[in-house]
């Protein structure tokens, strides 16, 4: 295994400097590591995948280093376009280094929405023409990977993969400023927003641990699970998930349960949201300012105005939520509003650790919820 502060230490005596990306399970002690860079501009943990190329492209121009882009790979998707249109070696030849977590590697355990992405994912880069190494749990120093990687890179000026297999890197113990203490955990939010929606509503959960956890508090209250789409995969889309169902069934109440980090991958969906304005469509951000479900790395959810940001977009009720007395408040005037309306719940992080999974598949989801729909 590698230790992930080695994996750093031999690139910047190496002239590596800047690293960017969207956290990862796999690489989350990596990500660890990153987080205690001294300077804020070393390290940007980016909206997307697409923006941390783009930043790295950015820092690349400024300089002449390389950059490092980390991601999982189900963000492959995100990165396609500035990869091949901006970064390719036919283009403007950007030398950047490009470490990926292998999430769905064949043979080893993993989600659903994990398996085809995993299956793909080298074919995908070999159609792609950027050269990679996998690196796995048997290789005990970093230096003689990462100097061949480096190498390619700055000889052919261009992008060079690393593709990371589970339990590569060590654990690293990891000391995080602290985010104000909110009264209420996601758990406890998500219940709340549960226990008040009416027969025919219907709940579209965001990736992670949320849609997990509203998986489980339905299976507690055995009511079924035919009310809820669990947007297990495609990180960044469940509201326009909702909102797609919500103009197309205007006489059901379409409630989004979104987290920040994904709301803020693809932040441009709050205008479309507000400019459509469904009357039936409710949007709910269960704010924490941290990627929760792959290893608490933060975000700067708490430190902007998302409010300010959907009534600039077109929302009609917006609201702000950060104890149980205040979400009592906020989701009454949310049921009651007419048009689009945004609640924000600040909560704290983390989930409990008996928390379980979804014991039927996708497409088991998608069926139940389209028959209930119909």
């Amino acid at each position: 295994m590698i230790d992930p502060q080695e994996f750093v230490q031999f690139l910047q005596a190496n002239a590596v400097e800047f690293f960017t990306g969207v956290p990862d399970s796999l690489l989350k002690d990596l990500c660890g590591c990153l987080e205690q860079l001294p300077r804020a501009e070393q390290h940007i943990i980016a909206a997307n995948e697409g923006g941390a190329i783009a930043l790295a492209i950015g820092y690349h121009l400024a300089t002449g280093n390389v950059p490092v882009v980390y991601l999982q790979n189900s963000g492959l998707g995100n990165i396609i376009n500035p990869l091949l249109s901006l970064a390719d070696r036919e283009v403007y030849a950007i030398p950047m280094l490009i470490v990926i977590g292998w999430r769905g590697e064949p043979g080893v355990h993993d989600e659903p929405q994990h398996k085809k992405q995993g299956r793909v994912m080298l074919p995908m880069l070999d159609a792609m023409e950027i050269p990679y190494t996998i690196v796995g749990p048997e290789v005990d120093r970093p230096e003689e990977i990462l100097t061949d990687a480096l190498k390619n890179v700055r000889d052919t000026g261009g992008p060079y993969v690393l593709v990371i297999k589970k339990g590569t890197f060590k654990s690293l113990s990891v000391t995080r400023a602290e985010n104000p203490e909110f009264q209420l955990s996601r758990e406890e939010a998500i219940r709340a927003v549960i226990d008040i929606l009416e027969e025919g509503d219907v709940v579209v959960s965001t990736t992670g641990m949320a849609s997990r956890e509203v998986y489980e508090y339905r299976h507690t209250k055995g009511a079924g699970h035919q009310r809820d789409f669990l947007t297990v995969g495609g990180m960044g889309h469940a509201s326009q998930i909702a909102l797609g169902i919500a103009l197309q069934r205007p006489e059901r109440t379409v409630y989004c349960l979104d987290g920040d980090g994904a709301l803020l991958m693809h932040m441009g969906a709050l205008s479309i949201n507000g400019s459509l304005k469904p009357d039936n469509f409710r949007h709910i951000l269960l704010n924490n300012g941290a990627h929760d479900s792959v290893g608490g790395q933060p975000t700067v959810g708490l430190s902007i105005n998302i409010q300010v940001m959907a009534r600039a977009a077109g929302y009609d009720y917006t609201a702000l939520a950060q104890n149980k007395e205040e979400l009592h408040l906020a989701l009454s005037g949310l049921r009651q509003s007419v048009g689009p309306g945004l609640l924000e719940i600040n909560v704290h992080r983390g989930a409990r650790k008996d928390l379980g999974r979804p014991t039927t598949t996708p497409a088991q989801n998608k069926n139940v919820f389209m028959k209930f729909l119909s």
